[in-house]
């Protein structure tokens, strides 16, 4: 009973890990289609949740990656995988919400693998990572990503404003915002492909060390679905505050800056899916936008806030790790059943007090769009203080000085008798 109690609950961490992806991950699709017009925020955040609902079931490459490549399944099983599963999950959980909160679109993909790492160092040692697969399929695609979608990005911008340069600017406007409802659709449906795939490695390395699968079954089914349906329901929310900075934070994008910068992104994230490389959509999605800010002549690119998303970029994965090994201690601390239950409750209360922190100043559908020059959480709207005029039936009477008294009284005019 206690093993199955586990198991339930490293599930519902799993499908919670799915969710905040799926939020954390909206702007990767859809940022450039909300903040040039092509979309309506609530029509776009929709639209991205059903086809990253429908991308979950088209390839389970990744998923597979996932299970067998990073964390070695040979030295451990049982609860103590579980463990370790429940650990890395909540360390990436925690950095998830807590860039979400600070509006930092960072790799939910390096907060996985980070928190699994940390966790298995600590329970394991160096023995239980897979180091060659770590370089292979994290380090390096996390190298090359963003660079190839930044020149890929680059040069479809400048070379589609050199062929349209003679057409009118409403017209270049009208015709990009269409293609970029098809390039950003695009998108979301890589992104279930790769994105929803990681949660489902998961969830099967958990079914291993439970002992309903072995390491050379096929991920069921169930599975799968309860993946695609977590993160579509995760994108349908929104990451309103990722979004912002990705829509309007980089660069102030044009329609035909959109559709190049979804088109490449679209094309890197669906072949990395299809050679089963777990690749960081946020490192893809940022390399594109910055490469059509910097290949559209004249375009202003924000480095400043690009500087602060490497900085997180670098960071997430030793972050992830550290939150995912203590994790872990305080749950081998306590022990058993209710070591992971207190572990759990830690997460929960932990994401609840940043949720309430961001109502101070929320980010959401009606104003992701405003001017970038207030930053992340945008001013509140000025409120227009109607003058209220308050009428006397009667005037006070007021003295007035003795001089001003007798040039304002009532002359008397003599007439005649």
């Amino acid at each position: 009973m206690a093993e199955t109690l586990i198991l339930l609950l490293v599930i519902i961490t799993a499908l919670a890990f799915d969710f905040t992806n799926g939020f954390h991950d909206t702007g990767n699709a859809m940022a450039t289609s909300i903040a040039t017009g092509a979309l309506k925020p609530k029509v776009a955040v929709a639209l991205s949740a059903v086809l990253n609902l429908i991308g979950a079931f088209l390839s389970v490459a990744v998923a597979a990656t996932v299970a067998k490549g990073i964390v070695n399944l040979e030295g451990v099983g049982g609860q103590d995988l579980l463990r370790i599963v429940l650990a890395g999950l909540v360390g990436a959980i925690l950095w998830n919400v807590l860039t979400w909160l600070l509006g930092i679109p960072s790799s939910s993909s390096h907060a996985l693998f980070g928190g699994l790492i940390g966790a298995a160092l600590v329970a394991l040692g160096t023995s239980g990572v897979l180091w060659n697969g770590v370089v292979a399929k994290i380090v390096f695609p996390a190298l090359l990503a963003p660079v190839v979608a930044g020149v890929v990005a680059g040069i479809g911008s400048w070379v589609v404003h050199r062929i349209v340069a003679t057409v009118p600017e409403s017209t270049q406007e009208k015709g990009f915002r269409w293609g970029q409802v098809g390039s950003a659709s695009l998108v979301s449906l890589a992104h279930g492909t790769n994105d929803a795939q990681k949660t489902m490695g998961v969830i099967f390395l958990a079914l291993v060390a439970h002992g309903s699968v072995t390491a050379d079954d096929t991920i069921p089914f169930w599975v799968i679905a309860a993946c695609a349906i977590a993160i579509g329901l995760g994108t349908y929310l929104g990451g309103w505050r990722v979004i912002r900075t990705l829509g309007k934070g980089l660069v102030e994008i044009s329609p035909a800056q959109g559709m190049a910068a979804e088109t490449s992104s679209a094309a890197i994230i669906l072949t990395s899916s299809s050679l089963g490389l777990p690749l960081s959509t946020t490192h893809v999605a940022t390399g594109s936008i910055l490469g059509s800010g910097v290949g559209r002549p004249g375009a202003q690119v924000r480095w400043g806030v690009a500087g602060r998303m490497g900085v997180a970029w670098l960071v997430t994965l030793p972050a992830a790790a550290a939150m995912g090994a203590a994790a872990w201690g305080i749950a081998h601390l306590v022990g058993g059943a209710t070591g992971m239950l207190v572990v759990f409750a830690i997460l929960v209360a932990s994401c609840f007090a940043m949720w309430l922190r961001s109502r101070r100043a929320p980010v959401n559908p009606d104003n992701v769009n405003a001017d970038w020059e207030e930053g992340l959480e945008p001013a509140a709207q000025p409120v227009e203080k109607l003058a209220t005029v308050t009428v006397l039936d009667e005037a006070p009477e007021v003295p007035l000085p003795a001089e001003d008294a007798a040039e304002t009284a009532p002359r008397r005019v003599a007439t005649p008798a």
